[in-house]
């Protein structure tokens, strides 16, 4: 039988660790964890990404959600290259719709789910957080197969078999991806309900210098869509406007 957890414990199992990207569904994400009364600890991952301006915006949304901290921690997979987001490809523009969810697209960056989660799990087993979560989502990013309910409630197995803290029965780490089954539309909305702020978001794959999105990849693309079908207007700032 596991053993009753102390009330020192259970105090510090009001914790959480937020991955925060920088874009709309991340700072979802945290607004949810946020409305469920715990304390966040807000993590982003400077993963030699071409749109590094996410960071900046990662930045300012956990400063406006209040979390605890914002840490950044860097690892570079441009090092492992095959993806439009780490190396020199080409970012796909102007995809229809129904293609953008079709196969595994050149913007999905070999293991980056993988590793982030596992700097997560890291940070969150020395602040004593048994909470993480993550902002992915299985319904418009279905060709991202680290983005699946399979492969996140396999990572939460792993967690509790490779940590101290659940080894020695402190606690059961759970991963929360409150957005999974979530339209980008129905993402929207409930950041709005909780107070978002999406104009300190970027959503864009790439940028330009000034921080603009580019309106055209399929992130853009998607993020537009789900403010359309929302009825609310998007106030990123696009090139051109």
């Amino acid at each position: 039988m596991t053993p009753l957890l102390d009330p020192l414990r259970m105090a510090m199992m009001n914790s959480a660790v937020v991955l925060v990207s920088g874009g709309l569904d991340s700072a979802t994400t945290l607004a949810i964890a946020r409305s469920q009364g715990l304390d966040v600890y807000a993590l982003s991952i400077d993963y030699g990404q071409r749109h590094r301006q996410e960071l900046e915006s990662a930045h300012r949304v956990a400063e406006a959600l209040g979390a605890i901290s914002h840490t950044i921690i860097a690892v570079d997979l441009r090092a492992v290259g095959g993806s439009a987001l780490t190396a020199a490809i080409d970012v796909p523009t102007d995809r229809a719709y129904d293609a953008i969810g079709e196969g595994i697209p050149i913007t999905y960056v070999p293991a980056r789910n993988t590793v982030l989660l596992g700097l997560a799990l890291g940070y969150a087993e020395v602040v004593e957080a048994f909470d993480i979560f993550i902002g992915a989502n299985a319904i418009d990013y279905s060709g991202y197969p680290d983005c699946r309910p399979e492969f996140l409630a396999a990572f939460e197995r792993l967690a509790n078999l490779a940590t101290k803290a659940a080894v020695e029965r402190r606690g059961i780490f759970r991963i929360h991806a409150p957005l999974l089954q979530m339209s980008k539309a129905e993402i929207i909305r409930e950041g709005i309900r909780l107070g978002v702020d999406y104009g300190l978001t970027l959503s864009c794959y790439d940028p330009d210098g000034q921080g603009r999105a580019c309106g055209r990849c399929d992130s853009c693309r998607l993020r537009l869509k789900g403010f359309a079908e929302a009825g609310e207007n998007d106030p990123a700032v696009y090139r051109g406007e």
